[in-house]
């Protein structure tokens, strides 16, 4: 490869952490793609032959057979999936294979290929994340009456329902999924044709090359073609926030199963038992999904690290792009895939979600909601009141529906039978109908609305 440059060979050790082939032979297709894209380019441009440009097509199309069927022998030796491409293509069809690289370097071939597999890992993740979306719609429509405590510093607050509840995963899915497209659309221009830095003196066609590849455009800068990974740190930065919010319902999951909420139920499928307690039923796919998270966002990490000192344009660091993206990948597709069939799975315990709600006087803020459209109470006024309702009901034992009006009236005497009217559950949630609340016919209406939006 190094042509007469070099008289010695490799140390032991260096060859060994100079190979990347263990790693980047994942993009073998990426890379027989673009290298037929480039022989065509080459080919329509008269910087090589049509007899060379068809034995070069064909010859990569045997060797993506090979690899695919698992008949191809990787090299160490060869350093990575390139040159392990380029001498078997050399095996196969002799002289013409040298003339492939015309026009072109490593530097803008890995940054092409690296875009291709970004870009097709983009596409299968935004796949997976709609459907995870289509199986929390299918829960929000269900099971938007159910009632159910919401939380703020995991104290019961007030009452939603469930199915509003699962809307609030639908739509940090949608951000994600937007993260993803706003990092393929961005992704989506050409390096092939910058070479090594500087581009070359051969009458290329990027345009070419760029359109046959699905790219929008060639790069504009051979030096930045080269030596960007935004893409990668982009694809990492939307794949750690996905992470965090599967982590952030994981989580939830693994508080609904235990025996303090009990709101859901997971089958055998997703849940693992104990090697000494027998009784035992442990939510354990969601308490990976809640680990894994942190690999995800270390790749992130390690990236930033990796690139935050080199200057322009390439540096052997940039090697180490690979592993932590195709990590990532595989980690967050797993979990989005492992959340989907727990949601497909879960049963929530209708019984014990609205049981739930009896404790922690929820209805207390329509009862200062009350005060206020009814007596013109200033709000914080009415706040005060409302605390010392609750804490004449809480030393009482007793929940606010049940509180006797005298009670009440012998600290706000204006208080009338009228005001029974807002302190159930039911009346809680059903009063809720502002855009984007919890008010069963406003759960409906955003669930239509969610899957012409994202489904």
């Amino acid at each position: 490869m190094w042509g007469g440059r070099f008289a010695g060979g490799f140390a032991e050790i260096m060859e060994r952490i100079n190979a990347s082939i263990d790693v980047d032979r994942r993009f073998h297709d990426q890379d027989i793609t673009a290298s037929q894209a480039h022989a065509e380019m080459l080919v329509q441009q008269g910087i090589i032959s049509q007899e060379d440009g068809a034995a070069i097509r064909e010859g990569l199309e045997k060797v993506r057979h090979e690899i695919e069927s698992g008949a191809f022998s990787f090299s160490a030796a060869l350093e990575d999936i390139h040159m392990n491409v380029e001498a078997r293509l050399t095996e196969l069809i002799g002289a013409p294979a040298g003339r492939l690289h015309t026009a072109r370097s490593r530097n803008d071939q890995v940054a092409t290929d690296f875009r291709l597999w970004v870009r097709d890992a983009l596409d299968a993740l935004d796949g997976a994340v709609k459907d995870l979306q289509a199986a929390l719609l299918d829960h929000a429509e269900a099971e938007a009456g159910t009632v159910m405590p919401g939380y703020t510093h995991l104290q019961a607050a007030q009452p939603v329902t469930f199915g509003h509840h699962m809307l609030a995963y639908v739509e940090m899915l949608g951000r994600d999924r937007g993260r993803l497209a706003d990092c393929r659309r961005r992704l989506n221009e050409s390096p092939l044709g910058a070479a090594a830095l500087a581009g070359t003196s051969f009458p290329i066609d990027r345009g070419r090359t760029a359109q046959a590849l699905g790219f929008d455009r060639p790069m504009a800068n051979s030096l930045d073609a080269v030596s960007d990974r935004d893409f990668a740190l982009e694809f990492l930065s939307a794949a750690a926030i996905l992470s965090v919010h599967l982590s952030r319902f994981a989580e939830e999951m693994v508080l609904w199963c235990s025996d303090g909420f009990r709101f859901i139920a997971l089958s055998d499928a997703f849940t693992t038992g104990s090697s000494i307690m027998p009784q035992k039923k442990n939510p354990d796919a969601a308490e990976l999904v809640r680990g894994k998270s942190g690999r995800v966002i270390g790749d992130l990490n390690a990236l930033l690290i990796v690139l935050k000192g080199l200057p322009l344009t390439y540096g052997k660091d940039m090697q180490e792009d690979k592993e932590p993206v195709f990590d990532a990948a595989d980690t967050v597709m797993l979990c989005v895939t492992a959340m989907t069939g727990m949601v497909r799975d879960m049963r929530p315990n209708r019984d014990a979600l609205r049981e739930a709600t009896a404790a922690g006087y929820l209805t207390a803020t329509d009862l200062a909601d009350w005060l206020v459209r009814v007596l013109g109470l200033p709000f914080r006024e009415a706040h005060h009141i409302t605390g010392s309702i609750v804490a004449r009901a809480e030393a009482l034992g007793q929940a606010l529906a049940d509180l006797p009006l005298a009670e009440m009236q012998a600290i706000e005497p204006r208080i009338t039978a009228e005001v029974q009217s807002v302190l159930s559950v039911d009346s809680s949630v059903a009063s809720r109908t502002s855009e984007g609340g919890t008010a069963p016919e406003r759960v409906l209406a955003a669930a239509a609305m969610a899957r012409q939006r994202f489904l």
